[in-house]
């Protein structure tokens, strides 16, 4: 989304309850107290962690997907006139693995299996509005792969219970599992198949 004016964008005004975090450990998102989702790129991790702490009220400039219950920030501003913008990721950077905050600073090794289960608060989207995983009551955060949502679409829903296992961190700014399994409960669990690649991706392996 850099390549949008973020002066030209709706506003949205709110307080931050806590962060959210991707697989990495880096930030990725915020939950607001009024309970409202929002996202922004894993490369602004460092920078809203170093500019924002859960309490402060927060001015977003940014967009909503269709059908999507979540706001997509280009610009976070705190009341102070502090302003962080999405100009893109770093020259050369990889946005799936993109730095962590320097706080807990964790990396791919600190990962371990890790398992969990409670009630969904609500789910997580991506920057498109898709569904990349659920928010739990007790403030755990589940990741998946995008091509799963479908089949997990009624363990999603708040209210609703979900158990999963995977592999996870637990730093400073949360604990998150990018699960592996998921279901209902722990005696339910069944395997998140990987992705099918496409025809031609399957004339390549071969």
């Amino acid at each position: 989304m850099h390549w949008l004016d973020p002066d030209y964008l709706l506003t949205f005004f709110g307080t931050v309850d806590r962060f959210l975090i991707n697989p990495d450990g880096a930030a990725d998102g915020l939950i607001l107290t009024d309970g409202s989702e929002v996202h922004f790129p894993p490369h602004l991790s460092a920078e809203v962690c170093g500019t924002i702490r859960p309490g402060d009220a927060v001015k977003l400039r940014g967009v909503r997907p269709r059908a999507a219950d979540v706001i997509v920030a280009v610009a976070l501003e705190t009341m102070d006139g502090r302003r962080i913008v999405d100009r893109g990721p770093p020259e050369h950077a990889d946005e799936d693995s993109a730095t962590a905050p320097t706080r807990g600073d964790p990396v791919a090794r600190d990962r371990r299996p890790m398992a969990a289960a409670g009630v969904v608060r609500r789910p997580l989207h991506g920057p498109k509005g898709n569904v990349r995983g659920a928010l739990l009551e007790d403030g755990t955060i589940i990741r998946f792969a995008k091509h799963a949502a479908g089949k997990l679409v009624d363990l999603l829903k708040p209210g609703s219970t979900l158990a999963v296992r995977g592999e996870g961190l637990a730093i400073e700014l949360g604990i998150v599992i990018a699960a592996r399994e998921a279901g209902a409960s722990p005696d339910e669990l069944e395997p998140i198949e990987p992705k099918k690649p496409k025809p031609d991706d399957a004339r390549q392996v071969a």
